[in-house]
């Protein structure tokens, strides 16, 4: 690290250029969700039903609320800071495992309570299980958080992806083992330890077993206020699964979760590598007292130019993905997905609305907004469950259109966007998403409909939803320049790869 003493500033030694970050950090988010897509359709069409995977998403839900705390905004801290010392790194990693444990007994003591409530008693072990899985969390917070503040993607790369290769591994071998939701709560653990284990390997960082409070005022308040943050946006993330399980029951909230998980899913497919790069990005910028409007229009341009299309070309191929990944015991999911999907299209509007703000000083202001969002969000949701599953799935688009409205006037103030830019870049956006479901509804009209073109007729409705996205999005949305800068970054890394391994 280049320090000789404790309290010396520790400086990075993996600087790596934005386009490379955006490339390892993109590898690491596909391998993730490539093991995660695989596993859940594996042991959604063959092992869990859903009422299984709704029994495990109540209590992954009601976990996650209290996990909430465990960052304790530790990583925006470390990332953000410009002259860290070993002795702030003890006193978070102290902190860490002090938040970790207190997670563990929360999660611990709403068992009982959470298995009364949905008159469920197998969420029990569930819960003690997941909760478990945070008590490995301070041994990869924050060595992750410094790969990721020296823009380290290749480092972050092995620490996710092991995690995820583990759980894969665990999830699918448990649950072929009739070990039944509880397989997914297993796994957890392992990749909670994996991570752990490879976060040490890589950027070894120890976790006091007696924690330093000395000089802690400053991380204790940004983390007390984060924590607050965090809570409220859990309460919004995850209380759908909670409240669509109490109104309408365990097998309906899995058919719920599983189209609200794909949709999110395929959001950070598309877009969430590339996002966990421009939060140090935008702390630089900050730094050197760059504007910040100009460059928030290009990340809203390359979020429009890749997730509403991909959005909108989920949507009309709902039902044949539903039916031909998880089989006709889940089709009732495939309404909801396209209500989910179209929900998503909002969420990119206003790209990282929490991280910068939070850059900028303004997290009281974030804060105070953002109780709002979610308290939204959970009206919206506990009014049109009410109706039924498919009203549910419905809040979902109805929540992104006031999300949008709630966040607008705000993110303009602390950016400085233009907004006759920005609309420019929302009528391209949709365009460009009208031209890339235009295959796909050409083939409904003129060859089969969505119920009867099957897997294969799915990946060719698809791929032509993506060749007419192409050359329509190197004609005229902005995001080409962007886009094809990492693209081609990506080819030049495969082929350097691909030279090593001949040189060998």
């Amino acid at each position: 690290m280049g320090t000789t003493g404790p309290e010396e500033t520790i400086r990075s030694d993996a600087a790596m250029s934005v386009k490379s970050a955006a490339v390892w950090a993109m590898a690491a988010q596909y391998l993730a969700f490539a093991l995660q897509f695989i596993t859940s359709v594996i042991i959604s069409r063959f092992f869990l039903n859903p009422e299984e995977v709704g029994l495990f998403s109540i209590a992954l839900a009601a976990a996650l609320m209290l996990a909430s705390l465990q960052d304790f905004g530790l990583t925006r801290y470390l990332s953000g800071h410009t002259a860290l010392t070993r002795t702030e790194l003890r006193r978070c990693s102290g902190l860490s495992l002090i938040i970790s444990l207190l997670i563990f007994v929360l999660v611990a003591a709403l068992a009982m309570p959470a298995a009364r409530f949905y008159n469920e008693p197998e969420l029990v072990p569930i819960l003690l299980m997941i909760g478990a899985s945070y008590l490995f969390v301070p041994w990869s917070a924050v060595p992750a958080a410094l790969l990721a503040r020296d823009l380290d993607f290749r480092g972050l790369f092995l620490v996710n992806g092991g995690g995820a290769l583990a759980n894969a591994a665990a999830a699918l071998v448990l649950a072929w083992q009739g070990f039944s939701a509880e397989s997914l709560a297993m796994a957890m653990i392992v990749q909670s330890a994996t991570r752990a284990l490879i976060a040490q390997l890589l950027r070894p960082t120890p976790v006091p077993l007696v924690p330093m409070f000395k000089g802690s005022g400053e991380v204790l308040r940004f983390g007390g206020t984060s924590t607050v943050l965090y809570v409220a946006g859990a309460l919004g993330v995850r209380s759908p699964d909670l409240i669509v399980g109490r109104i309408l029951g365990t097998a309906l909230v899995g058919i719920y979760s599983r189209s609200y998980a794909l949709a999110g899913q395929l959001h950070m497919l598309v877009v969430g590598a590339v996002g966990s790069i421009f939060y140090p990005a935008f702390a630089k910028l900050r730094d050197e007292g760059q504007p910040l409007g100009p460059h928030y229009e290009r990340v809203v341009s390359m979020f429009g130019a890749l997730v509403w299309p991909a959005m909108a070309l989920l949507a009309v191929l709902a039902e044949p993905v539903i039916l031909a990944l998880y089989g006709p015991i889940w089709k009732d999911a495939a309404p909801l997905l396209v209500w989910m999907a179209l929900g998503e299209m909002c969420f990119v509007m206003l790209p990282m609305h929490l991280d910068i703000p939070i850059l900028m000083g303004q997290i009281n202001r974030v804060l105070r907004i953002n109780l709002l969002d979610t308290a939204t969000a959970i009206i919206t949701l506990i009014v049109l469950a009410h109706w039924g599953i498919l009203y549910a799935a419905m809040a979902r688009l109805v929540y992104g259109c006031i999300w949008v409205l709630i966040y607008a006037r705000f993110m303009h103030r602390i950016v400085g966007f233009s907004w006759p830019n920005m609309i420019r870049l929302y009528l391209r956006s949709g365009l460009l998403a009208v031209i890339t479901v235009l295959p796909v509804l050409a083939g409904y009209y003129f060859w089969r409909g969505p119920a009867e073109v099957g897997f294969f007729g799915m990946m060719a409705l698809g791929i032509a939803g993506l060749l007419a996205w192409f050359p329509a999005m190197l004609m005229f949305h902005p995001a080409k320049g962007e886009i094809l800068g990492i693209l081609s970054h990506v080819l030049k890394a495969a082929r350097e790869l691909a030279g090593k391994r001949t040189a060998r």
